[in-house]
C-alpha cells in the first residue's frame, strides 16, 4: 500500500467521524431549541402566574380596607336610626318641660308626661324592644341577675322572683339587659 493510500483510508473515516458528529450536532440543534422555547414557555406562564398573584393579592388587600371602611361607617352610624326616632320623644320632653313651668293643673302635667312615655315605648317597641317579664317568675340566671335573696312570704316564692328591681329588655328576642331581682328563699 502506498501512503497516498494509506491517507486516503484514513481520511474516508475522519470524514465519517466528522459527518456523524455533525448530523448528531444537527439533531440536537432542535432539541436544544425545543428545550430553550419550553424554557421560555414555562417562564413566560410563571410570569403570568405571578402578575394574575399580585393582581389577585391587591384586589383582596384593597377589599379587606374597603370593608373595614364599611364596618367602622356602620358602627358610627349604626344607631342613627333609633336616635333619629327618639329625637321626636326629646323635642316633645322639652316642650313638656316649658308647660310644666306654665301650667298650675297637676292633672295636665300628668296626661302630657303620659303621652311622652307612651310615645317613647311605642317607639322602642317598634324597633324590637320589649321589656322582660319577671315579677313571680321562676329565678333564671339567663335572664336575671339576683341583687338579694329574702325569705320567701309564702312556700310557693320560694326560688321565684319577689320584686323586680330593674327591669331586663329584649332586642328582637335576644337578652340586652338582665333583670335585677329580688329572690325568694
Amino acid at each position: 500500500m502506498s501512503k497516498q493510500e494509506n491517507q486516503g483510508k484514513e481520511q474516508e473515516p475522519l470524514e465519517e467521524i466528522s459527518e456523524n458528529m455533525s448530523a448528531e450536532h444537527n439533531e440536537n440543534q432542535p432539541v436544544e431549541e425545543e428545550q430553550f422555547s419550553e424554557t421560555e414557555k414555562l417562564q413566560q406562564e410563571l410570569d403570568e402566574q405571578k402578575d394574575k398573584f399580585v393582581r389577585l393579592l391587591a384586589e383582596f388587600e384593597n377589599y379587606k380596607r374597603r370593608t373595614a371602611k364599611e364596618r367602622i361607617e356602620l358602627i358610627q352610624t349604626a344607631g342613627k336610626d333609633i336616635i333619629v326616632s327618639l329625637l321626636d320623644v326629646l323635642d316633645d320632653c322639652d316642650r313638656a318641660e316649658k308647660q310644666m313651668q306654665t301650667d298650675t293643673d297637676i292633672k295636665h302635667v300628668k296626661e302630657g308626661a303620659s303621652l311622652v312615655f307612651n310615645k317613647f315605648r311605642n317607639i322602642m317597641q317598634a324597633k324590637g324592644v320589649a321589656p322582660l317579664e319577671s315579677a313571680s317568675k321562676d329565678f333564671d340566671v339567663e335572664q336575671h341577675e339576683a341583687i338579694a335573696e329574702i325569705p320567701a312570704p309564702t312556700p310557693e316564692l320560694s326560688g321565684k322572683v319577689i320584686d323586680e328591681v330593674q327591669k331586663g329588655y329584649l332586642l328582637n328576642d335576644k337578652l340586652i339587659r338582665f333583670a335585677k331581682v329580688v329572690v325568694g328563699k
